[in-house]
C-alpha cells in the first residue's frame, strides 16, 4: 500500500529541514505526484513550510548560514519537479498578476523575503524579485517598466523601516499609487505601522503574504 498524501507531504517537509540530498528530495516528490496530489499542496504544505521552520531554526541561532543554504537546495529540487504540475496563473482580467518583491535599502536579511517569493510563484504570481539592499527608486522603476500590480517589501531593521513609507510617497509623486498595491512585512513591521505610512496590507509570513494578495487582486 502507498504512503497517504499527508506521509509524503510530512517526508518533503522533514526533507527540507533535515538538508536532504537533492535526489532524495525529488524521489519524495515524484512520488507525490505520481500519487496523484495537488502539486500546490506539496508545496506548501511540505516544502515551503519545512523551509519556514528552518527560518525559525536560523532565528534561534540552532541552524547557521550553512544550513539554510543547504536546505534552500534541498527544498528547490522537491519544487523542480513540482511546480510544472501547479494549475494555470493567478490572473486579474485575464492577465498574469506582477508582483515586485525586494527587502529595502540598508537591510541584507532576505530569507523572509525569499520564502514570500517562492510562496507567491508557486501560487501563480509573475514575481520580479530585486534582491536585498535594494535602492527605493528601484522599486519603482521596476514597477512602472513591468506594469506590476503589487510591490512586496520587508525588512529586519528598525532602521530601514522608513524606506517603505519613502516608497509609497514616490508612488504617489509619479501618479502610480491607485495602480499598484503595496504590502509590508518583517521583524519589526506591525499592522500600525503599516496604517501610518499607507501601505495595503502587513503579513506575519509567508503563507499569509500569498492569501493578502489573492484577497487583494484577484
Amino acid at each position: 500500500m502507498g504512503k497517504s498524501k499527508e506521509q509524503l507531504i510530512e517526508e518533503l517537509k522533514v526533507s527540507v529541514v533535515e538538508m536532504e540530498d537533492e535526489e532524495v528530495v525529488e524521489e519524495i516528490a515524484r512520488e507525490y505526484i505520481n500519487g496523484g496530489h495537488k502539486a500546490y499542496d506539496g508545496i506548501m504544505g511540505g516544502l515551503v513550510e519545512g523551509m519556514n521552520e528552518v527560518s525559525v531554526l536560523y532565528d534561534e541561532e540552532e541552524y547557521f548560514i550553512t544550513d539554510v543554504l543547504l536546505a534552500s537546495d534541498a527544498m528547490y529540487a522537491g519544487l523542480n519537479v513540482l511546480r510544472p504540475h501547479l494549475d494555470d496563473q493567478v490572473q486579474e482580467n485575464g492577465k498574469k498578476i506582477k508582483a515586485v518583491i525586494g527587502v529595502v535599502e540598508g537591510d541584507t536579511h532576505d530569507i523572509g523575503k525569499n520564502l514570500v517569493k517562492i510562496m507567491m510563484e508557486s501560487a501563480g504570481f509573475e514575481m520580479y524579485d530585486l534582491g536585498r539592499d535594494v535602492s527605493l527608486e528601484n522599486f519603482i522603476n521596476t514597477a512602472k517598466e513591468e506594469n506590476a500590480d503589487l510591490i512586496c517589501m520587508s525588512t529586519l531593521m528598525t532602521t530601514t523601516m522608513g524606506g517603505m513609507k519613502t516608497v509609497i510617497k514616490r508612488l504617489k509623486e509619479e501618479g502610480l499609487r491607485d495602480k499598484v498595491k503595496v504590502m509590508i512585512g518583517g521583524g519589526p513591521i506591525s499592522q500600525k505601522f503599516c496604517d501610518e505610512i499607507g501601505a495595503d496590507a502587513y503579513t506575519t509570513n509567508a503563507v499569509k503574504a500569498v492569501e493578502k494578495a489573492k484577497e487583494m487582486l484577484s
